[in-house]
């Protein structure tokens, strides 16, 4: 009987740390919403266009210092063109509203676009705000990272260094690509959401 009791006891210990273990773990993140905006050739875009691939919406506004860090020393167009070849779709989203900072016709954006070297799989522009609010964006920069079956999988900034003084892209510890990596190589994701810095989205 003595046995038996110890074996229930090492039983329900057992099981007290499972779910404890379980318990610590980070809640899955929700299923990203559907949008439709236009891009710069002003067609419709919609998160169904991008099913079967891992997809990164990028709040930008080249006007923002923070945003300025990591295109003038060439960061984020080098992280897009890595990630691009290994098949992820990589969107830029512009939500300046009409006469606010970073505002731009798709004329104006295809020239800025061209100036940073950057080449996205699209660009979209959102001057009414309703993507930038439907997804929550709050800063530029602002990275969501979409799974193939259509959940976000990371949410929040680019690195851990907020601040525009490219010097500490140095010493960052980059969110985004270690969240893409896990992800294409099938592994959990560490860091799932952070908190994102930068300038204002300006509605």
């Amino acid at each position: 009987m003595r046995n038996v009791a110890r074996l229930l006891e090492i039983v329900a210990v057992s099981g007290l740390m499972a779910a404890s273990a379980r318990s610590e773990e980070p809640p899955a993140l929700p299923a990203a919403p559907d949008f439709a905006a236009r891009d710069l050739a002003g067609e419709t875009r919609t998160l169904g266009d991008f099913k079967g691939k891992f997809l990164v919406l990028e709040w930008t506004n080249f006007d923002c210092p923070f945003v300025k860090k990591h295109y003038a020393s060439g960061n984020l167009p080098a992280l897009q063109k890595t990630y691009m070849e290994k098949g992820v779709a990589w969107v830029l989203v512009c939500s300046s509203a009409p006469g606010k900072q970073g505002h731009g016709t798709a004329e104006e954006w295809r020239e800025r676009l061209a100036k940073a070297g950057c080449a996205p799989t699209a660009m979209l522009l959102d001057p009414e705000g309703k993507l930038g609010r439907l997804y929550g964006a709050k800063t530029t920069p602002h990275i969501f990272i979409v799974n193939p079956e259509g959940r976000f999988v990371y949410r929040g900034a680019v690195d851990d260094q907020p601040s525009f003084d490219p010097a500490t892209l140095e010493k960052a510890r980059n969110y985004v690509r270690a969240a893409l990596d896990a992800a294409l190589a099938g592994r959990p994701i560490e860091t799932a959401e952070t908190t994102a810095y930068g300038c204002s989205v300006k509605y």
